[in-house]
C-alpha cells in the first residue's frame, strides 16, 4: 500500500518526503556502490518525491562507468554528515525517471513496516537486477 514517509540525514540538514509501497519490497544489491555503503534501497516515481529542506548542504557523485543506467545516475550525500538519504536516476525500463530512497533515511517507518517488507536481492556485480546472487547472506 501507497504512503507518504518522511525521512532525513543523521544531523536533519536534509530532509524529504516521499510516497512509497513498501509491499513491492527493499532491494539489497552487490554491485560495487550497493555493497560498500550498504544500501538497503525502495523506489518512487520522480513526481513522488519532495526535498523539503537542504538543497544547499547536498554533494552529489555520479559514477561515470555505469553500465545500468550508463552514468545517469545522482547520489546525494549531506556534506554535514556525510549520509546518502536517497539518489535521483533514470532507466526507461525500470521506472523511468526515479528517486532511489536509503530506507534507513525514513524517520517515519515503523521496525514493523521494515520487517515485514520483502526483500529482493539484485545482482548488480554482473548487471543482473531480476535473478538475485548465488550468495547473499552478507548483503
Amino acid at each position: 500500500m501507497k504512503k507518504t514517509y518522511h525521512g532525513s540525514c543523521h544531523c536533519g540538514a536534509v530532509r524529504y518526503e516521499c510516497v512509497l509501497d513498501l509491499d513491492e519490497g527493499l532491494r539489497r544489491c552487490n554491485c560495487s556502490f550497493c555493497r560498500r555503503t550498504r544500501m538497503l534501497k525502495t523506489f518512487t516515481r520522480r513526481e513522488d518525491f519532495k526535498l523539503l529542506s537542504g538543497e544547499d548542504r547536498l554533494l552529489t557523485y555520479r559514477a561515470a562507468d555505469s553500465s545500468w543506467l550508463e552514468g545517469d545516475i545522482d547520489h546525494f550525500f549531506c556534506k554535514t554528515c556525510g549520509i546518502r538519504s536517497f539518489s535521483r536516476g533514470y532507466h526507461k525500463d525500470f521506472m523511468g525517471h526515479f528517486y532511489c530512497i536509503n530506507a534507513g533515511t525514513l524517520d517515519d517507518v515503523s521496525e514493523e513496516e521494515l520487517s515485514a517488507a520483502p526483500v529482493i536481492y539484485e545482482n548488480g556485480m554482473v548487471d543482473d537486477y531480476e535473478n538475485p546472487p548465488a550468495h547473499h547472506a552478507h548483503l
